[in-house]
């Protein structure tokens, strides 16, 4: 089998999870910068066998997409011309960065590891990969 990379897309950082090769265990991967997320996925594409994207998609509160959900929309278009033989799925992310702020808060980390914004991405991609292999 192959992993399944879970992706929590920003403006600014995209946080990066997969799950072994089994699909059982979900890991976080790391946290970049937007800009280099091509970069960083061929890399990680050749030395890694991945079958499926799942990247959060933003909605407010209400049922509305958030602010940024056409740039997550386009991201994961040009993610699978570039990967063509991947699938890509966007899942409903609502509530993963509290959520994940809950999870950093409750592990006991101090003060600064909390105020990390890049480990709450990291955390909010592997929620994100979580709840869809939850809901398959």
């Amino acid at each position: 089998m192959a992993r399944i990379l879970g992706i929590d897309y920003g403006t600014k950082r995209t946080g990066l999870s997969a799950t072994d090769p089994l699909q059982i265990i979900v890991s976080g991967i790391d946290t970049i910068p937007t800009a280099e997320i091509f970069t960083y996925l061929k890399t990680y594409m050749k030395t890694e066998e991945v079958e499926k994207i799942i990247i959060g998609e933003p909605f407010y509160p209400d049922g509305n997409p958030a602010q940024i959900h056409h740039l997550v929309v386009g991201f994961s278009r040009k993610l699978q011309k570039t990967y063509p033989d991947i699938e890509v799925v966007l899942h409903d992310e609502s509530f993963t960065s509290e959520a994940a702020k809950a999870v950093i808060f409750n592990s006991g980390a101090k003060q600064k590891k909390r105020r990390d914004k890049g480990l709450v991405d990291k955390i909010s991609a592997v929620l994100i990969l979580q709840d869809y292999l939850g809901h398959i």
